[in-house]
């Protein structure tokens, strides 16, 4: 061999194997997302690797820069999932398939997911019926956080009085090794303890720290302390493993004439409750945790901001997914055409959904609801029993959301609206279609569709 040729295969050896590349650190990345079981591509998937963020074009296609060993890979109506890339070195592009997920959750609050017998009670109707997901209070209503937090202020304040959660690790492996999608609710600006520990940044009115109907004060949605410590909050969830954190309360009161540190106009609401937002998804970025906010059911309907920040078409266009509280009993004027809410469940979701989904020009996967699991109050204090739950949960599915939630702050739930499914089936299913190809899968899924065939409705 001469000596040219010699000094030429050495060049390309030492660049196969010693220069960066795509699949090392501080290279380049290149791939393809596309759908697990039609074989189709995603565009839009959210590809994550440290602070680098790109999404995927028309054909699913993506190139981004990588300074890490794992490549987290996220799209709506998708579970997320992560690829391990420190191997690649030859700059193989990645094919990435994800598996299409529609969470149906029940809601469980700071002190319901701390005890044993509610806990296991709602795991169980999980793993009976079509529910796949749980909500839960990851700062609650009150300002505490049930399990042991590594944040500072948290003590501080009092949020750590009681501890209802005492393994919170082992707690969330339990749940995912059971399939569970997890969702991390915290209560944002309502927030009592951080309000009378630090009266600076409380709401105020006549001078004083203002307390709402429950007695409970406010903290101040424009204060970027308050901002940081939410946004803590939501990081730590996001390192425990949650596959969703969901801001509530994230608005200004419905009172009038309360005081914030700026005008208390339409503008500057709109501005701190799009302001925060924005940072907690900025923030949140390299976790690849889905991104959620609550908001009013009125809001899908009104054209300003409600007053308390809320404009459907600012807030959609930040984070993951939209969570209206299609509560029937919430809606106290109606909507037209029906002025009595309650006795028209699926017309107040359907219609409000739908309405939503027209004024953003979203895709409807980008909207899941809340919806009513608890008795009346506003006005002919009936049960919400099985047609009721079952007539909400039918106006959620023909608008093609991205499944919906169950709400009782008392933490009772039944079978009562809901399908009954074999869990155990599913999980295998979708465990055994990670091997499938895409045509396989999708040959395969017309099992799981004659399997849900046998649900029924109680």
């Amino acid at each position: 061999m001469r000596t040219c040729e010699k000094a030429l295969i050495i060049i390309l050896l030492f660049t196969i194997f010693f220069l960066p590349s795509p699949g090392c650190a501080a290279g380049y990345l290149t791939g393809k997302v596309i759908d697990l079981l039609t074989g189709q591509p995603i565009k839009g998937a959210i590809i994550t690797s440290g602070h680098e963020v790109v999404l995927t074009d028309k054909n699913g296609a993506f190139f981004t820069k990588t300074d890490k060993n794992t490549l987290s890979v996220r799209a709506h109506g998708y579970l997320r999932t992560e690829l391990s890339t420190g191997t690649n070195v030859l700059n193989i592009p990645q094919l990435i398939k994800l598996t299409p997920f529609t969470p149906k959750a029940l809601y469980l609050t700071v002190y319901g997911i701390g005890d044993r017998e509610i806990r296991k009670s709602a795991v169980k109707l999980i793993e009976e019926t079509e529910l796949n997901s749980l909500v839960i209070d990851v700062k609650g209503d009150k300002g505490m956080i049930p399990y042991k937090s590594s944040i500072p202020l948290a003590s501080e304040l009092g949020a750590q009085k009681i501890i209802t959660v005492r393994d919170i690790d082992g707690l969330m492996k339990d749940l995912k090794a059971k399939g569970i999608y997890t969702i991390a609710r915290i209560v944002t600006f309502k927030d009592n303890l951080l309000a009378q520990a630090r009266p600076d940044l409380a709401v105020k009115r006549n001078g004083i720290v203002w307390k709402d109907r429950e007695n409970l004060s406010w903290v101040d949605p424009s204060k970027k302390e308050v901002w940081d410590y939410n946004i803590s909050i939501a990081i730590e969830a996001a390192k425990l493993g949650f596959d969703e954190v969901q801001f509530d309360y994230v608005r200004f009161p419905d009172t009038k004439g309360l005081v914030f540190s700026v005008p208390n106009n339409e503008e500057n609401r709109t501005k701190d409750i799009t302001g925060f937002l924005s940072e907690a998804k900025k923030r949140l970025a390299p976790y690849n945790v889905y991104l959620a906010a609550d908001i009013f059911g009125y809001v899908c309907w009104n054209t300003n901001d409600t007053d308390i920040g809320q404009k459907i078409e600012a807030v959609s266009a930040i984070v993951d997914y939209i969570s209206p509280m299609l509560y029937p009993s919430g809606f106290q004027y109606g909507i037209p055409g029906y002025r009595n809410p309650v006795a028209h469940s699926y017309e107040i979701v359907n219609l409000s959904l739908k309405r939503a989904i027209e004024r953003t020009n979203l895709s409807p996967t980008r909207f899941r609801p809340w919806l009513q699991a608890f008795k009346d109050y506003a006005f002919d204090r009936r049960h919400f029993t099985a047609a009721e739950i079952s007539d909400q949960i039918k106006a959620s599915d023909a608008s093609g959301s991205n499944g919906w939630m169950l709400w009782n702050p008392r933490n009772i739930y039944s079978q009562n609206g809901l399908k009954r499914e074999d869990r155990k089936f599913m999980m295998t299913y979708i465990t055994l279609g990670e091997s499938l190809s895409p045509k396989e899968a999708k040959k395969s899924s017309g099992i799981l569709e004659s399997w849900s065939g046998l649900s029924y409705t109680n």
